[in-house]
């Protein structure tokens, strides 16, 4: 397919079976916490329907079609010019049969998507609350970095709703909100079954969390072993190179 990229775009090759991944400068870009989720995730059974809330420029739905064997995966993203490139994203790689991409308020995905019908849910959120952290930013990371569009909360209550009973959720978050995340998981009848610690480095405090949570499951969490990014030294850990297989050694994210 022709490549023709608008004004502040750039393509990424992500070199995991020659994906491709068209940006935006003005726009917040993936990062290590979407390679990590889509590995995270990549448990998730074959033949399934998946959701990705808040999609972007659809970097989880295109990773977890080479990770996965889901059937269909759905992005939702509110930001109409993300949705364009998304869109792109999908037809650039040729999955469009595969991956669908929509425009929506996650507050609304219920008109759309029918209730108890998505077998799991991926969601890389919003990490800051409103009107916290860094606020002079453009109005597209505002959006992206904080929960001024959709809250935590929205996202487990939606997700309750559009998952079928023992329906999977993986979330990526920051390790200073996992009270927030388990409390919300829980409120809404999502059990956390698996949680991980993510460390920049191991002398480090974690600074991203993993959580898989079941719907209507019983209680009980699995605490995985700690995940550490780089070596002391700055190079990447063999368990990171193994999670980006055929990523160039030498990329940072």
């Amino acid at each position: 397919m022709e490549i023709n990229l608008k004004e502040n775009e750039i393509i990424d090759n992500l070199e995991i079976d020659g994906l491709k991944l068209i940006q935006n400068n003005k726009y917040f870009k993936f990062g290590i916490d979407a390679v990590l989720l889509s590995d995270f995730a990549k448990t998730i059974k074959n033949n399934t329907k998946v959701v990705d809330f808040g999609t972007g420029t659809g970097i989880i739905p295109i990773l977890l079609s080479s990770k996965t064997k889901a059937k269909q995966i759905i992005g939702v993203e509110i930001q109409e010019e993300l949705v364009r490139i998304a869109r792109r994203n999908a037809e650039l790689n040729n999955l469009e049969e595969k991956i669908e991409i929509i425009n929506e308020d996650i507050n609304k995905i219920s008109n759309i998507i029918e209730n108890n019908t998505i077998d799991a849910i991926v969601t890389n959120p919003p990490y800051q609350k409103a009107n916290t952290g860094v606020i002079n930013e453009t109005q597209e990371k505002v959006i992206a970095r904080h929960e001024v569009k959709c809250d935590f909360e929205t996202i487990c209550k939606q997700a309750y709703s559009l998952l079928i009973d023992k329906g999977e959720i993986y979330v990526v978050h920051r390790a200073d909100r996992l009270l927030d995340v388990l409390f919300n998981l829980r409120n809404y009848k999502l059990e956390p079954k698996l949680l991980r610690l993510v460390y920049p480095k191991s002398s480090s405090k974690p600074n991203l969390i993993l959580v898989k949570a079941v719907k209507n499951a019983k209680p009980f969490l699995k605490i995985e072993k700690n995940l550490v990014i780089y070596k002391e030294d700055g190079e990447y850990t063999n368990e990171i190179f193994e999670i980006y297989g055929k990523m160039k050694e030498n990329r940072r994210w």
